[in-house]
């Protein structure tokens, strides 16, 4: 089976796509927003590569193709945020304060646990990152001399954990406001987030995608900031 694998261009693309559709299905089956299709895929896609032995540099050879879709469709997420223009002229100020205020949140509180756990630089640049897209996230981990496998399981895991919680999140504090949802959701849990964000409504779903690129910016800088005074 390895063989196979690793003489496809795209047997490993085909076995991630079926995992995504079984996730699917049971997520339309259940209805649970604990029922995550990228989790359900991600574990199904490791349960096949230990079951028949394939290593992972033959898997990730013949799924290479879904990676180079990672950055297009992150720049698809500019759709929606073009739809509501209007409202983003009309509200810009709070907007990008808010943006600004989570992203530094989550950097703050990475570079305090890092200090908690004795984390060295590398460590703590690894998971810098963890709550903008992995297109961003891998780049950034990968110039300040991170571990860019654990930034890209940090980052999934993240969006995963956001895309779960969101909605229970959002009640327990009260948060009704269209606006405030998507750049909460966007910010905190990037793309895979987002896809939660525009479930909820076309508003969620804009805010979340700009929160994902102003975020991005904001943790290219304030990385390389908090990685000089650690």
């Amino acid at each position: 089976m390895n063989q196979l694998v690793a003489s496809s261009a795209t047997f490993g693309v085909v076995i991630s796509l079926i995992a995504y559709y079984i996730g699917m299905l049971l997520k339309k089956k259940t209805g649970s927003s604990l029922v995550n299709p990228l989790l359900i895929s991600i574990v199904l896609v490791i349960l096949f590569v230990l079951v028949f032995h394939v290593d992972y540099d033959s898997y990730n050879s013949s799924a290479k193709y879904l990676s180079y879709l990672l950055t297009p469709a992150t720049v698809s997420l500019a759709i929606p945020l073009y739809v509501e223009i209007d409202r983003l002229k009309k509200n810009i100020k709070a907007i990008l304060i808010s943006i600004f205020v989570g992203s530094l949140t989550s950097m703050l509180s990475i570079f305090l646990l890092s200090k908690l756990f004795g984390f060295d630089q590398s460590q703590l640049v690894t998971f810098l990152p963890k709550s903008i897209t992995t297109a961003i996230g891998m780049s950034v981990s990968e110039e300040l001399g991170g571990i860019v496998a654990i930034t890209v399981a940090a980052i999934i895991i993240t969006g995963i954990f956001g895309n779960i919680i969101a909605e229970s999140i959002l009640k327990a504090f009260k948060i009704t406001d269209p606006v405030a949802k998507g750049l909460a959701i966007g910010t905190c849990s990037h793309a895979i987030g987002t896809s939660k964000a525009m479930e909820m409504g076309e508003v969620e779903g804009a805010m979340s995608s700009l929160s994902i690129v102003v975020a991005g910016i904001i943790t290219v800088v304030g990385a390389n900031i908090f990685a000089m005074f650690y």
